[in-house]
């Protein structure tokens, strides 16, 4: 695979923000030519996949800023320093939704745009779902709904372009498979 790798020869970070930096770097490529490549680093994330006892998944529903609407998806976050994504996992579900949960077990891990970022999101599956509280704990800056839809509400709202994120589309074909 050594045929395939490209060598970072320079990198300059052109912008840092809250969640994620931006770099641009003179790649060196396997055919010996230069080229330039931006790359988005990014902590990671996670996303969970919350099934109730009545065999409802826990959504969310929030206005996405990047993409001008309101989005329905599972719940998930974005990786703080030093934290390990189960707790991430467990921490995003309870803040988003008030829920906490008995099992929480890792699903698989996807990388969102590896064209240009090294975004990594975890997706988790929680079961023995148990409400602590009917506030949210957001942040200060977040706003969001919670529902509660059965698998076939939710593959309809697929259809209807209500739900049109990988993370959430990923996690509900897996329910689908494997419910």
């Amino acid at each position: 695979m050594d045929h395939l790798y490209e060598k970072t020869m320079n990198q300059q970070r052109i912008f840092s923000g809250k969640v994620i930096d931006v770099y641009v770097e003179d790649v060196l490529l396997p055919n010996g030519e230069m080229s330039k490549r931006e790359v988005v680093k990014h902590p990671g994330a996670v996303a969970v996949l919350a099934i109730t006892e009545e065999n409802k998944i826990v959504l969310v529903r929030q206005y996405r800023k990047a993409l001008e609407r309101v989005l329905v998806e599972i719940p998930a976050g974005k990786l703080e320093k030093g934290e390990e994504p189960l707790q991430t996992a467990k921490r995003e579900l309870e803040e988003e939704t008030g829920y906490v949960c008995e099992k929480m077990e890792p699903l698989h891990s996807f990388y969102t745009s590896p064209g240009f970022a090294d975004e990594l999101v975890h997706i988790f599956l929680a079961k023995g779902l148990t409400k602590k509280s009917e506030k949210q704990m957001l942040d200060d800056d977040e706003f969001v709904d919670v529902l509660e839809v059965t698998l076939e509400e939710a593959l309809k709202m697929v259809e209807d372009k209500q739900i049109y994120d990988a993370k959430t589309i990923y996690a509900l074909l897996y329910w689908q498979l494997h419910a």
